[in-house]
């Protein structure tokens, strides 16, 4: 990393969560001075976070002020989690100041390889096992950027990375200008974040800035089923649906370029979508020059996070499924297709701007109830009036006791809400550890008849 570029330069950081403060101690680091601008109030942001940023130097402006902030600054850095029609943004647009986002300033910081994931759905299960599966070759890396550590962060730290393995949203790929992965990852594309964009165009022209800057010289690992005309990297397909590709799915097993290299019953994954993921992990392996018989070990050892089609329990013959990471319709079309037994699914959340509707005749097929919370349980519950039996909770507790009550032996509960969080918890990690502390909690019916029996006896 270059010490000193921003040396004495007068810069803002727009947002005051992970990515900014790791933006801001970047440039303080770089010689910068810096201030924090965000329009929440200070007691609604986390006090230790602005408490080292002020150790550190670092200027803080909260609230109305920072909307209304007219210092004259030599550059902009806008975190992910600002929207830039946001007020806060609009303020810096207006008057012309340099806006970078806090991804390319990670970037032009950085003088490591990096790979890049992108996808609707899959990124972050394929940027660890790809981390993981690195490392145990001998490619020393760490997941981070959209996860973990933002790469403001690990650019400071500056530690001997042999590469960056870098899962990037659309959020952040907005305010790129040079960022360039030597190896970029697309997973797949659905509709989402139409709360943010304009149109389902708008948010797929976000994402596909990951190849804006790659050469020939670079490698786009992408879906087979989807086109990327005009892209420049050379390019390795993969695809778990359609057999033109150069990683395909036949007879059990993961094949390149018609040769066997992966038996997908020793991996730990299940659904075609991991399969996808291990595709892709295996051709961005390929590369970097690495082996398929040093990259199978480890990527058969690979366990899935939690909240992602994570088993819970079975309780009286009932499977308890926690896919708290769908926060779109793609995501619950995967985890449903994934399920063998009928569903009692537990949808809803946050409206992000999209209908359910496109789910419509899948939820008939594989649903035999659903249970709905949250803004959208209303809008839900119309989309799906008459495909299947629709009621709605007033809270997750409220939603797995209906489950729990109506679930029967073969069947499974699966919790897939496929829209945000935050209506009614801090993250999907946050609702995803709620409904599995009250799945362990549900008493089995022996418990319940146990119980009932004891009530009747004090009732005579």
């Amino acid at each position: 990393m270059k010490n000193g570029r921003y040396k004495n330069q007068n810069v803002a950081v727009l947002g005051a969560g992970l990515s900014g403060s790791a933006a801001a101690l970047l440039l303080r680091s770089e010689g910068a001075e810096v201030t924090v601008l965000d329009s929440a109030d200070e007691k609604n942001l986390l006090k230790s976070t602005l408490d080292n940023l002020r150790t550190q130097g670092v200027h803080v402006i909260c609230g109305a002020a920072a909307d209304e902030d007219s210092t004259a600054y030599h550059m902009a850095i806008l975190s992910p989690g600002i929207d830039p029609a946001s007020r806060l943004a609009r303020n810096f647009f207006s008057r012309g100041i340099e806006t970078i986002g806090e991804l390319e300033l990670g970037w032009r910081s950085c003088e490591i390889p990096v790979i890049s994931v992108t996808g609707t759905n899959g990124k972050t299960t394929t940027t660890e096992m790809l981390a993981e599966m690195l490392n145990g070759c001998g490619q020393r890396t760490i997941a981070c950027g959209n996860i973990g550590k933002p790469l403001s962060e690990v650019a400071r730290e500056k530690q001997p990375f042999d590469v960056l393995t870098v899962e990037v949203s659309s959020f952040q790929l907005e305010a790129i200008r040079t960022f360039r992965p030597s190896i970029s990852l697309w997973l797949n594309f659905a509709p989402d974040h139409l709360d943010r964009y304009r149109s389902v165009s708008d948010y797929r022209a976000a994402k596909l800035r990951i190849f804006e800057n790659q050469t020939e010289t670079d490698v786009a690992v992408i879906n087979a089923i989807e086109t990327f005309p005009g892209i420049r990297p050379r390019t390795i397909t993969f695809s778990a649906y359609v057999d033109q590709a150069d990683f395909r799915v036949s007879q059990g097993a993961i094949v390149y370029r018609d040769a066997a290299v992966l038996r997908l019953a020793d991996t730990k994954l299940r659904g075609l979508h991991n399969i996808e993921n291990l595709m892709a992990t295996l051709a961005a392996g390929l590369a970097r020059g690495l082996s398929f018989r040093e990259m199978v070990p480890p990527l058969c050892a690979y366990k899935p996070r939690p909240h992602r089609c994570e088993f819970v329990r079975e309780l009286d013959g009932v499977d308890y499924v926690n896919d708290s990471k769908a926060t779109n319709l793609d995501a619950v079309e995967k985890a449903l297709l994934a399920q063998s037994k009928p569903v009692i699914l537990i949808a809803g959340g946050k409206d992000k701007g999209f209908s359910f509707d496109p789910l419509r005749s899948l939820v008939e097929e594989k649903v035999r109830s659903t249970i709905l919370i949250g803004e959208m349980a209303e809008s839900i519950s119309r989309s799906w009036n008459g495909a299947v039996k629709c009621e709605i909770a007033n809270s997750l507790a409220d939603a797995v006791e209906r489950a729990h009550a109506s679930a029967r032996p073969g069947e499974v509960v699966l919790f897939s809400p496929g829209t945000s969080s935050f209506d009614m918890f801090k993250s999907y990690g946050d609702r995803g550890d709620q409904f599995r502390a009250l799945v362990r909690a549900l008493p089995a019916a022996a418990s319940r008849s146990d119980t009932d029996a004891a009530l009747a006896q004090t009732d005579r």
